[in-house]
């Protein structure tokens, strides 16, 4: 019997993906994290990871083209069996994603087929092509965001797809439970990365706005998120499936 239960972090090299990695390290699971091209940057994830007395690896994959899904889920059974001895994983983290700032009425097909790949299509097919190595019992987290509840003008297609995302989260809890599968979906309010070009990190007024019109006065950071989902990678959140879970410290009350 495998002592540690694992998580498939995708997007885990840097950002909300890394804060996210670290903190369900924390809560004693190993980690198998993805990255698109900063091997270097996932790499000192693992290292981070195995500083907190937990095992990780990190895999290369491109959310975006879901041709190569067949051959990720080949390398994360390789890497299952030769780090951690076991052919399953227990959590899969739907995180990696981009954003692009543009108005519904300037938004292009290649834009919209962008965010559709990389938004909705990946995560849809990468959790399908998950199943065979999800452990019974385990879950599936994906990421929303607050703007699929508020409108902020140059997000339409963004938040279109993440709303696309909360509706499959429900379909997903309704028809993996029969497994003990949970799923949940986690939507971040303003948070300070390098998401969007930086622009609520780098841009004061931005910023400053954006704390003016949340509850608890400031803007999220990565800590504020990558608890949340790391909670739902644990035994206490046994009894919580289907729900979406704002972490925006109260945005546009």
């Amino acid at each position: 019997m495998r002592q540690s239960k694992i998580a498939l972090v995708t997007g885990g090299s840097r950002g909300l993906g890394k804060n996210m990695a670290l903190a369900i390290a924390k809560k004693g699971l190993d980690v198998v994290l993805t990255y698109n091209s900063q091997k270097s940057e996932a790499d000192e994830v693992v290292k981070e990871i195995e500083a907190l007395g937990q095992k990780a690896v990190a895999l290369q994959l491109n959310v975006a083209d879901s041709t190569g899904f067949e051959g990720f889920f080949k390398a994360v059974g390789a890497a299952l069996s030769e780090t951690f001895s076991t052919d399953k994983f227990d959590y899969l983290v739907n995180n990696a994603g981009i954003g692009i700032h543009k108005a519904f009425a300037e938004t292009t097909t290649d834009e919209f087929d962008t965010l559709v790949n990389i938004q909705f299509k990946g995560p849809f097919f990468l959790s399908q092509l998950a199943l065979p190595l999800l452990a019974d019992g385990g879950g599936i987290i994906n990421i929303s965001t607050g703007l699929a509840r508020f409108s902020t003008p140059g997000y339409a297609a963004y938040a279109s797809m993440k709303g696309a995302m909360e509706t499959l989260t429900k379909y997903q809890a309704k028809e993996l439970g029969a497994k003990g599968i949970r799923v949940n979906i986690v939507a971040p309010g303003a948070i300070e990365t390098d998401f969007g070009g930086g622009m609520v990190r780098d841009n004061e007024q931005v910023n400053n706005f954006l704390a003016s019109q949340t509850a608890l006065g400031r803007v999220g950071l990565p800590d504020d998120i990558g608890g949340v989902v790391a909670f739902l990678c644990t035994d206490d959140a046994r009894w919580i499936t289907a729900q979406r879970i704002e972490a925006s410290g109260g945005m546009f009350l």
